[in-house]
């Protein structure tokens, strides 16, 4: 970036430009994605051709960008703050919103104003402040909640606890079903729909000999019976899936809302993260 001195006429235009830009927010119009030139990977004819032009980077086409720097961080002068983190929008099938927007892929961020698109935030590019202010905004959060669930979606994708191998392995039956019943048109997959994340707890603590493993099952507060059916039938059938094994001595979990659990319960325990869990024992 060039060097700007404070009363540079560039840098007021820049920051004034910026301070309309929240974290969510998406430049619709922007097209291209780039990706830093790996000479370890097998040359494409794309990438061949970008090298012999001698070209430093790639770059793919995408359905917009997506500002993911926090709202205080993109509205600080570009003197202190010059630079942003963008992800893609990427196309999602209607079949896998659904996993998307209860928070079963965390490579994947839901926004409210993408009904067929998400974030993907495996792929993250810095750009600087001077170029995004020459972009078009479009607000991808206007509420309280939007902003918050999407914040939580960025950090779900950072901060995922690393599961002891023999405990993915302990829940490779339970994640198998849920995954697959998830979107069907049945018992099962309706009252999946109706949970808002399945937490996982071990006491005293997973690196314990002989640990109990508690699962909580979050579901929506709207929903005490599902279909005139009690709640408890389900998690019976899900908990039969992990049967006691090896150091797991006690496995156990019940159906509950939010307002059921305590706050140390809540910080104890981890979101079990069905679609993306994995093993150094198993390939995906």
């Amino acid at each position: 970036m060039p060097i700007l001195l404070s009363d540079s006429p560039e840098v007021a235009t820049i920051d004034e430009a910026m301070q309309v830009w929240r974290q969510g927010d998406i430049a619709r119009d922007e097209r291209w994605f780039v990706h830093a030139a790996d000479p370890a990977r097998a040359l494409t004819d794309a990438s061949a051709q970008a090298e012999a032009e001698g070209a430093q980077a790639l770059t793919s086409e995408v359905d917009g960008l997506v500002v993911l720097t926090q709202t205080c961080d993109i509205i600080r002068s570009c003197l202190k703050r010059p630079y942003l983190e963008v992800a893609p929008v990427v196309p999602v099938s209607s079949q896998d919103m659904a996993s998307v927007q209860r928070g079963y892929r965390p490579n994947l961020a839901p926004l409210p104003v993408l009904s067929d698109a998400a974030v993907d935030l495996d792929r993250v590019m810095t750009v600087e402040k001077s170029i995004a202010a020459q972009w078009k905004r479009t607000p991808g959060v206007t509420t309280d909640t939007d902003v918050r669930a999407f914040a939580q979606a960025l950090a779900r994708k950072r901060a995922r606890f690393a599961f002891p191998d023999d405990f993915v392995l302990l829940v490779d039956q339970l994640q198998q079903r849920l995954a697959g019943k998830h979107d069907k048109n049945s018992d099962e997959g309706l009252g999946l729909r109706a949970l808002r994340e399945i937490r996982v707890q071990a006491s005293p603590a997973w690196d314990s000999d002989q640990p109990s493993i508690f699962f909580w099952f979050l579901r929506d507060g709207s929903a005490p019976t599902f279909k005139g059916q009690n709640w408890n039938d389900l998690r019976e059938a899900w908990l039969k899936l992990v049967p006691k094994q090896g150091r797991f001595v006690d496995v156990d979990g019940v159906v509950v809302t939010l307002d059921d659990m305590t706050g140390t319960d809540y910080v104890a325990s981890d979101p079990l993260d069905l679609d993306h869990l994995s093993s150094r024992t198993r390939k995906e």
